[in-house]
């Protein structure tokens, strides 16, 4: 029989209690959300900038406050622990230890951040002991990750109980992340990121710093490939280059054996290295196991003569066993040979919010210069503030100094004012007097003068010295290889980690099958690759006449078909340009969305993609880019100079303050271009009118714009084809291209469409065939598709025909693109306007 409750349930009703009524999905939805990225953010991602996620830089912090430094004596890892608790980290005891202990195996980091004494577990799985038996303290190392963090080089966020302040990053003076690597499991996403050699990661480093158009082939020269604490030995070359460069790839790492003669003809197998994470333990009592069920044959005896001098498993061989046979089977059948499967995920710093990416080498070490670039500037500004503070205050002695005597007076005729007659008497500050009143007496002999003179002119030789750092970035880039130059000497050692090239390896471009693929990018920014065969195969209808939700539907601006080997080049709005790989951009389903644009590119926030084109290689004497912004400029630019791209993208158009790129077309040398304007005029010149330029130049006047006028679209003109023109109402008509005479560019033109209040104006053009579909996207997310041949041809100076009605008053047209003919479904015819 239950008890009786010893309360009230009156109590417990609260009656002012408000209780709100929440849909169910919405609210899951939402804190499912919250939950994942504070796991991504918080918990299980490093940050690129100093390879650390939150509870390893809580422990160093923690550690650093302490002054827990390699110099000091050790101190009991349960300290370490409670304190990390206690001020950062308000989790679990365990989850401290164990990230304490990882840092303190040298089987476990590369460059260990963390001095251990004790037991910190084994290479065979033993666990440490308990952290009141353990002691622990900063290894050497770590004194270049926490170097410079008390000079302001580092924002800084409030405690879990804002209490205190916790770094939000640490200075990091070496490229941590690649250097010790990182893995963790988040919501929807992992990473793995294998450690490096410190010097060649350095190396690659003061490669970017000299040259900033450096190639993956250029830093490949120094990062050969990862280097394991574990050592062993990495089969090929092309899982290396993969990761690389894509951020993705798989390594095949072996176990370091020789064989070794005994007994009468007996072989037996030593094994002196092993795979990285691999268990010894657990890889013995595999390969004893599967000799006992008979998987494995022609051993007689496994054994660990492994010591303090270095690991030793001895696999003995049967008299009539083939070694390189029963070696092979070792490596097919056990952890002897592991894939180690790369993905370099890290948070990077977007607009100041921390977002997952998948980062290549080239990126990781990018955005690892721009920050120790950073560093150095917040450091100087640090130091130049201290030394002015310091060099007025010395300003003050001296003038104390050369009016000692009067200086004297007036402290002793002073009652309790002696500061304020000071300030009075010699126009000093607070500080300044107050330093004077603080002075002793000693401080009156020659010799202290002497002193504050030298300090002052040291003091000022060292202002300029700063300031000269703040105006010059060249400087700060001098000081941060010099830096990184002297880690590398002090801290860096040779490579452990052998990389034995295979006979007939296949690059990663062998690697990916060349097949033609649709790329497609939509208005919100989204892209996907889908293969070619799977359009074939779909089954297209329903398209036709549909209504959308425009923040949750999305529609194509651009597509186009190329190959998995092609470049693909992204043209900004603000006239930069960026170029990947075909295989680089995900694969995605037919229905699938696809990946967000800024997890591919560098895009700065406001960024808009404005076209994609591409190219078998950007090398190319022949072809051209022609690029047309909003004022009217136009520019055109030989391909070759856009062979060597950076991840962050380059100029390739330099606008004027309001102006913006509108429209990008590949041209051979030898066609005409078409610039029409939202007021309906509209310009057909020679594109040999327009030289060939640089990337630096701004262009020249492509078409001149009346007040209030802009330019909406450009294409290039072939005979035999119409311009198709559409305005914000939802007018649109086809003009023969051979309508457009050719002049001069930079002039006004001529009439393209006669705008009214009927028509309002021209949204965009396109040069079609009439064997396109029509896409056309209004303000309130209306979509509608219709055959282009389905609109009527017409002269120039005409108001053409309704290619779409509106069902909202006020609603009007915002874009248009092409597609391909859709064969099947409800589709929008276009009326004649009634009069």
């Amino acid at each position: 029989m239950s008890k009786k409750p010893q309360y009230d349930p009156e109590e417990i009703r609260y009656p002012q209690q408000k209780i709100l009524n929440s849909p169910l999905v919405p609210e899951m939805k939402q804190s499912y959300i919250e939950y994942a990225m504070s796991v991504i953010k918080g918990r299980a991602l490093p940050d690129v900038r100093d390879g650390l996620k939150p509870v390893h830089r809580r422990i160093l912090y923690a550690m650093y406050e302490d002054n827990l430094t390699s110099d000091k004596p050790f101190k009991k890892s349960a300290t370490c622990v409670g304190d990390v608790l206690g001020r950062y980290h308000p989790h679990g005891d365990a989850s401290v230890y164990d990230a304490l202990v990882r840092l303190a195996q040298d089987f476990s980091m590369r460059y260990m951040l963390v001095d251990g004494h004790g037991n910190f577990g084994s290479v065979d799985g033993d666990p440490p002991a308990a952290y009141r038996y353990t002691e622990a303290r900063l290894a050497r190392i770590s004194d270049e990750m926490l170097r410079d963090i008390e000079k302001e080089t580092v924002d800084w966020d409030p405690n879990f109980d804002e209490s205190r302040k916790e770094p939000q990053v640490l200075p990091s003076r070496f490229p941590n992340l690649l250097v010790n690597g990182s893995s963790g499991i988040a919501v929807g996403m992992a990473t793995n990121i294998p450690p490096h050699n410190l010097r060649e990661v350095i190396g690659a480093c003061l490669c970017v710093l000299d040259n900033p158009e450096a190639t993956l082939a250029d830093l490949m020269e120094h990062v050969k490939g990862p280097d394991f604490p574990t050592k062993g030995i990495i089969m090929g070359r092309s899982g290396i280059r993969a990761a690389y460069a894509t951020g993705r790839g798989r390594l095949m790492v072996r176990a370091r054996h020789d064989f070794e003669e005994f007994g009468k003809d007996r072989t037996r197998i030593i094994i002196t290295e092993i795979p990285y994470q691999v268990n010894k333990r657990m890889l013995i009592k595999n390969m004893a196991d599967q000799v006992e069920d008979k998987r494995l044959e022609g051993i007689s005896d496994i054994r660990d003569e492994s010591d303090r001098n270095g690991m030793r498993i001895v696999i003995e061989l049967k008299r009539d066993a083939n070694p390189q046979v029963v070696l092979n089977r070792l490596f097919s059948q056990t952890q002897l040979q592991t894939t180690f499967a790369i993905n370099m995920l890290a948070l990077v710093q977007v607009n100041g919010q921390p977002q997952p990416k998948i980062l290549s080498l080239r990126h990781i070490i990018d955005e690892y210069l721009s920050f120790q670039e950073e560093v150095i500037v917040r450091r100087t500004k640090f130091d130049l503030r201290k030394a002015q503070e310091r060099a007025h205050l010395l300003e003050g002695l001296l003038i104390a100094q050369d009016n000692i005597d009067e200086v004297v007076k007036i402290i002793r005729t002073s009652y309790d004012n002696a500061k304020e007659n000071l300030m009075a008497r010699f126009g000093l500050d607070d500080i300044q007097a107050q330093a004077i009143c603080d002075m002793r007496l000693i401080a009156l002999q020659g010799l202290n003068r002497e002193k504050l003179e030298n300090e002052y002119k040291e003091l000022e030789e060292r202002i300029a010295y700063f300031n000269r750092i703040l105006t010059d970035n060249s400087l700060v880039r001098q000081i941060l290889k010099e830096e990184l130059t002297a880690i590398a000497s002090k801290y860096g050692d040779e490579r452990v980690t052998e990389i034995q090239d295979v006979e007939d390896e296949i690059d990663i471009e062998d690697l990916i099958e060349e097949e033609q693929c649709v790329f497609t990018l939509t208005q919100a920014g989204y892209i996907k690759r889908t293969p070619v065969s799977e359009y074939a195969a779909q089954s297209k209808g329903g398209m036709g006449k549909k209504g959308i939700t425009t923040r949750e539907e999305d529609y194509v601006v651009d597509v186009f078909t190329a190959s998995t080997h092609d470049y693909i080049l992204f043209f900004t709005d603000t006239g930069k340009v960026y170029r990947k790989k075909g295989y680089q951009i995900p694969e995605s389903g037919k229905t699938a969305k696809g990946t967000n644009i800024i997890n591919i590119l560098q895009v700065e926030q406001g960024e808009r993609i404005q076209t994609m084109l591409h190219f078998r290689e950007t090398g190319e004497k022949e072809l051209f880019l022609f690029m047309v912004t909003r004022q009217g400029t136009v520019k055109r630019l030989p391909v070759q100079t856009l062979k060597n791209l950076r991840n962050n993208g380059i100029r390739a158009l330099r606008l004027d303050e309001g102006d913006e790129l509108v429209s990008v077309r590949e041209t051979d040398g030898a066609r005409k271009i078409l610039i029409a304007t939202h007021d309906g005029m509209a310009v057909c010149f020679d594109e040999n009118d327009v030289r060939a330029m640089g990337r630096e130049a701004m262009g020249v006047r492509g078409i001149r714009l009346r007040e209030g006028d802009y330019v909406v679209g450009a294409a290039r003109v072939t005979e035999g084809r119409t311009v198709l023109s559409i305005t914000e109402k939802g007018f649109g008509k086809r003009t023969p291209v051979e309508d457009y005479r050719t002049t001069n560019r930079g002039g006004v033109g001529i009439k393209n469409y006669m705008i009214t209040g009927k028509t309002g104006p021209v949204v965009g053009i396109k040069v079609v065939d009439g064997s396109e579909d029509l896409l056309l996207m209004t303000q309130s997310g209306i979509l509608i598709r219709t055959h282009v041949d389905a609109i009527k041809q017409c002269s120039r100076a005409t108001q053409g025909v309704i290619v779409m009605r509106f069902k909202e008053d006020g609603d009007r047209v915002i874009s248009l693109a092409l597609a391909d003919r859709e064969e099947t479904g409800e589709i929008e015819s276009a009326e004649e306007p009634q009069e």
